[in-house]
Formats: C-alpha cells, sequence, structure tokens
C-alpha cells in the first residue's frame, strides 16, 4: 500500500498508533539540514573504486527502499529483558508472546518521531509505501538523485567480474536531528543475498534411489534416518502449526503436488502471499523457493506452508522484503530462510535489520531457522568459486535470535547395505535406519570442487550468548557468538529429491536444511498444543546439555576450503562445523514437551498464539509440581 505524504503523516499520528504503553518521542529538534551525521560502514567492500563504471543516471527509479529506525536505549535494553523472560518458566512474562502492533507500541518509534522521518522525506520528493506494524521500517521510493541529493551519497556503477551492479560511493548522512531515531537505510546496493543450495543433477522418470554408494534422499528417507515415523505414528505431522518460506520467486503449485504425490504424503497446497510486485518465476530463485516449500512440508505433512514473495527492486533484495513482511504481519510461527550473506559485507544498517527483526520475531513467538551457508569456513565467498579469501559466517544467520543451521553428510563408508536396503519401499524409501554422519565437506579440499561445505565459525560482530557460552567446543570461538547452532545431512552423495517445472531433480546444500529443521519445529509446536515457541536457540542448547539429548555428536570431518582453514569436529557436544550436530527427532520433540511441563491456567485472551492458528488463548503461567515428568501438560485453550 502507498500513502500520500500526507496520508503517511496522518497514520504515524492516528488513533490506531495509540497504546496504553507508547513510544516516546526523542526528535524535538528541527531538521537541520547543515548539521549532518555520517553513518559509517554502509559501503559495500565490492563497492571498489577500481570496479567503477560511470555514476548512476540521477532519473533511475529506485523503489522499496527500506528506512531502518532504531530504539532508545531504554526500549532496547526493555525488549532484551522481555525477549529472555519470555524463555524463563520461572517469568510470568514466559511464552506471553507479542503480536506486530504490541511490538510497535512498546519497542517501534513513536508518532512525532515518525511524523518527523516522514515529514523529512517529504520535503526530499520521497513517497512513503508502508510504515511496518513493528515501526522500525519506513518503505520509501524516490530516484537516485533524491537518494544523493538526501543522503549526500552517489550511486555507482561497477563492473565485477563480467556483470554490472549498482551501489553507493560513500557512506551516507543524515540530519543530525534524525541521528537519535534513524540507523540508516538497510541497502543502497544491488549485491543480492546467495541462494544456498546446487541442484545436481535430473533424476530418471522411475528412479531407484539407491545406485551404488550414491544416494537419493526421498522424505520416506528423511523420516526413518531422523527417526520421525513414530510420531507420524501418533498423528504428530505439524497439524495447527504453519512455516512461512522467505524467498524472492514465484513457484509451480503442480511441482509441489508432483513432489508429494511420487512420496506419498498427503495433498497439502501451499499458500503463497506476494508482498507488493509479484516477482514471477525468477531463475536459481525458483529452484530455492520451490525446494524450500517442498521440504519443509515433506518434514511437517500436515503443516500450513506459505510461500511468502517478494521482487527484487534496484536497491532493495526481495528477500529483506519478504523477511521484513513475514514478522510484521505475524504469518507463521515458524520461519525458513535459505539464503546468505558475508557477514563482513553487510553494512551496520542491514546487520541491525536482521538482527532488529529476528528479535522482534522472537519476541511475538517465531522461531527463525536459517542456513549456515555451503562455502564452508569462507563465508564471504560463493560455493562455485575456486578459493576462499577469508574465514567468516553468514549475518542472516549469525544472530542469536535466529537458529542458523548447517550441514553433515553421511558416512557410510564400505557398508553401503547396512544403511541402505537394494530396492525402495512403497513409500519410495530404501534408507535402514540412522546413518553416522561427519561435517559435510565436498569442497576441492576434501577431494570435490569449488567451495562446497558446511558454514560455520565465529562471527565478528555479536558476543556469544549464555545460552551457547557454557556448551563445550563453543569456546573456540573466544566469546563470539558460534554457528551453526544445528545440522541436517546436506551431501551431495545422498541429495534431497525434488521436482521443479515438472522434473525430478535431485539437490544439495544447507539451504535443505533449514527448511527442513522448520519442519522438525513445526512438529514440536503440533506437540505442545500449537503454542508457538520463540527463538528455539535457549532451548536446544538446554536439551543439549540434559541427560538424554536427542542430538547425533558430530565426531568426524571439517569445513577446510581451499584458502581458508576451517573448523573440526572433535566429538565435542559443540563444534564450529556442525554445531549440536543433527537430531533425532522424535527424542527432541518428545524431550521439548517434558521440558516445558507447564501449566496454563485462567485464559487471557490474545497472548498464546496470535498466528490465525488457534481458536482461543493461553493464559497465565504457573510451575506444575515436582516430577514434572509424571505429570502431562495441560493447556486451557
Amino acid at each position: 500500500m502507498r500513502f500520500s505524504i500526507a496520508g503517511a503523516l496522518a497514520l504515524a499520528t492516528s488513533a490506531s498508533y495509540v497504546f496504553s504503553q507508547p513510544s516516546l518521542a526523542r526528535n524535538t529538534l528541527h531538521v537541520d539540514e547543515s548539521q549532518v551525521v555520517t553513518l559509517e560502514g554502509n559501503v559495500n567492500p565490492l563497492a571498489r573504486p577500481q570496479f567503477e563504471d560511470g555514476v548512476v543516471n540521477s532519473e533511475m527509479r529506485l523503489d522499496r527502499m527500506l528506512l531502518q529506525l532504531k530504539p532508545s536505549s531504554a526500549q532496547q535494553s526493555g525488549l532484551d529483558e522481555l525477549v529472555a523472560a519470555q524463555q524463563d518458566p520461572a517469568s510470568p512474562q514466559y511464552h506471553q508472546w507479542l503480536s506486530p502492533a504490541d511490538f510497535g507500541a512498546r519497542f517501534g518509534a513513536s508518532q512525532p518521531d515518525l511524523a518527523l522521518v516522514i515529514s523529512w522525506l517529504a520535503a526530499h520528493g520521497f513517497e512513503v509505501d508502508e510504515i511496518s506494524s513493528g515501526r522500525r521500517l519506513v518503505v520509501f521510493s524516490g530516484s537516485a538523485g533524491q537518494v544523493s541529493d538526501s543522503f549526500h551519497t552517489e550511486l555507482h556503477r561497477y563492473r565485477i567480474d563480467g556483470e554490472m551492479h549498482i551501489a553507493n560511493a560513500q557512506d551516507p548522512q543524515i540530519p543530525a536531528a534524525l541521528a537519535g531515531v534513524v540507523r540508516g537505510v538497510v541497502s543502497l546496493h544491488d549485491f543480492r543475498r546467495s541462494a544456498q543450495t546446487r541442484v545436481l543433477q535430473a533424476a530418471s522418470a522411475q528412479p531407484e534411489y539407491t545406485a551404488g554408494s550414491w544416494h537419493s534422499l526421498y522424505p520416506a528417507d528423511f523420516a526413518t534416518i531422523y527417526d520421525l515415523n513414530s510420531l507420524y505414528g501418533d498423528a504428530i505431522a505439524g497439524a495447527g502449526s504453519a512455516i512461512a518460506v522467505v524467498g524472492r520467486s514465484d513457484i509451480e503449485l503442480s511441482d509441489v503436488a508432483a513432489f508429494r504425490a511420487d512420496a506419498g504424503l498427503p495433498a497439502n497446497a501451499p499458500q503463497v502471499i506476494v508482498d507488493g510486485t509479484d516477482p514471477g518465476l525468477v531463475a536459481g530463485d525458483q529452484a530455492e523457493s520451490t525446494l524450500d516449500v517442498e521440504w519443509s512440508g515433506a518434514v511437517a505433512p500436515s503443516a500450513n506452508i506459505k510461500l511468502v514473495e517478494a521482487a527484487s527492486t534496484a536497491t532493495t533484495d526481495g528477500v529483506d522484503l519478504a523477511a521484513a513482511y513475514i514478522v510484521n504481519h505475524a504469518i507463521a510461527p515458524v520461519v525458513s530462510l535459505s539464503y546468505g550473506s558475508c557477514e563482513q559485507q553487510m553494512g551496520t544498517a542491514e546487520l541491525a535489520f536482521y538482527n532488529d527483526l529476528w528479535e522482534q520475531a522472537a519476541s511475538e513467538g517465531i522461531s527463525v531457522f536459517v542456513s549456515s551457508g555451503d562455502a564452508g569456513a569462507a563465508g564471504c565467498s560463493l560455493g562455485s568459486n575456486n578459493a576462499g579469501t577469508a574465514a567468516a559466517v553468514s549475518g542472516l544467520c549469525s544472530s542469536p535470535y535466529a537458529t542458523c543451521v548447517g550441514g553433515t553428510e553421511f558416512n557410510e563408508g564400505s557398508n553401503g547395505a547396512r544403511y541402505w536396503s537394494a530396492a525402495n519401499s512403497a513409500s519410495d524409501g530404501s534408507a535402514l535406519g540412522y546413518i553416522p554422519e561427519v561435517v559435510w565437506n565436498e569442497s576441492a579440499a576434501n577431494g570435490g570442487t569449488g567451495l562446497w561445505a558446511t558454514g560455520g565459525g565465529a562471527s565478528t560482530v555479536y558476543a556469544q550468548p549464555a545460552w551457547q557460552a557454557e556448551m563445550a567446543g563453543a569456546g573456540a570461538a573466544n566469546g563470539m557468538r558460534a554457528v551453526p547452532d544445528v545440522a541436517l545431512t546436506a551431501a551431495g552423495h545422498d541429495g534431497y529429491f525434488g521436482v521443479e517445472n515438472g522434473m525430478q531433480w535431485v539437490a544439495s546444500g544447507t539451504s535443505l536444511t533449514a527448511p527442513a529443521f522448520a519442519g522438525l519445529m513445526a512438529l514440536v509446536i503440533e506437540k505442545q498444543h500449537g503454542a508457538s515457541q520463540g527463538n528455539a536457540n535457549p532451548m536446544l542448547y538446554q536439551l543439549a546439555s540434559g541427560d538424554h539429548h536427542p542430538f547425533h555428536v558430530t565426531q568426524l570431518g571439517n569445513n577446510n576450503v581451499p584458502g581458508v582453514d576451517g573448523f573440526t569436529a572433535s566429538g565435542n557436544p559443540y563444534n564450529l562445523a556442525t554445531g549440536l550436530g543433527s537430531v533425532d527427532g522424535a527424542l527432541m520433540v518428545n524431550a521439548w514437551s517434558e521440558e516445558q511441563n507447564i501449566v496454563r491456567v485462567g485464559a487471557a485472551p490474545g497472548r498464546c498464539s496470535h498466528f490465525g492458528l488457534l481458536p482461543g488463548s493461553c493464559g497465565p503461567l504457573q510451575r506444575a509440581p515436582l516430577q514434572p515428568r509424571a505429570l502431562a501438560p495441560i493447556f486451557n485453550r
């Protein structure tokens, strides 16, 4: 929805934005354009002078730019405390989730601050498209000339490896009067988030999924290997939950129908939600969206899968727009994102955008799962490159409020017949049980090609959260946030089966592990009677520290790639290549339920779930009596 400036100003000051706990205004100054501050760290490292190829035409249209607003220090402290309390069973705030509007009222920009920002944009000729419900984002459009005049930075063209890009040549500047509320524009370039998948080959029309040492992973295989069949037998298949898949391409719904039919899964068409202009079918991204939808639904066959897609614009990635839409509209209690960006190549505004967005998601009860990347320890390089340049991780999953999902590979050795049958079952599966796993590494450093291994390492931005710091092996991150958190199979020699454009394909990469783990989370939510869980990390690490933890700890392998030494699995409960390891699904879902043996009494409207999944809600919380494993959870709906 595009507002006129008058309409946007009215919205920013309307009664619909007045709540019982309003945000406080921070800007009482007149905007003096001669007094500016520089927003440091917002020039993409790839925008180098030696690559310049001229200045962008001042008339070039720039649609749907994201102006990131920042909270006051008091708001940030209050939000941090709330999100921690929401995961503390002893707190009265435990699992008391916010709606996007509640979040905006408490932790977003105030009406006067919004009005000041919008007035400033209007004075420079920009159009305001949207103010997010969380009141942390203003979506606006204009021209390259308006950006140059307003933010004091030119947009230049850059020719890199034969491709033309545009990017800002200097750090943006804003009036000093706005510095208290504006972080900056999320991006003023077209260096896109990278899809984390590789389509390996077309499968035969009637494939036998066991062929020598090479196998194709079917949903039935995944269920056998990761112990989901007992859950399915108890009718735990994701009903009453939903998964939002972040995409920037449309899909063919017939592909999903064919995939589910081939896999023996019940018909369950995904919902497609388009934010803004329909991107249509985008080469490369179509495969990403299709596989993510297929495999989140393969693991949670009864869950409502919602593909939220947005088209990229000249300076804004569709991934960013779709992710923001999901969180600001509370689309689902679980999010899957299979794109990545190198942490060191993301600007300060980009990093703040994702950390703020994922923390907002956590406050709303949303569990976020993001791929760790496919370039091994060299997170600033693409998997197709022959060598890495430096150790790095993905800034889309390094936030502590996202669960970063890495990759393992099966290690059958010479005993393939011990783990795979010679023919498919009625459900086209051939796996016989759990298969030992090592760190996924099919890069040139491990006999493969290019950079093709699980991402993992230490963040250079975020300090290590308390729930991770006590885990043996996490100390290798030297006090910084360590990723990934968990892992699932990602290797090509046992790649994931999929259907795209009517063809059967096999694909690999951590692109598949994020939607698969999102599917596992949907099973958790169904077991929890539909109650959303928020940031999954505190509970995952709590389970890993228990006597009967559900993880397959990775014993062998590393994510070394040419040019960059990575990290080795040594049998510790945690390592910087595969995190806590892969998971026994039934053990995790049941242990999660036992750990949350909480009695809910006295219904309080609108607190337990706001995703439109439950007819009622959960009430205030009380700790159950002792011997929690002997007492079943009770939920007042």
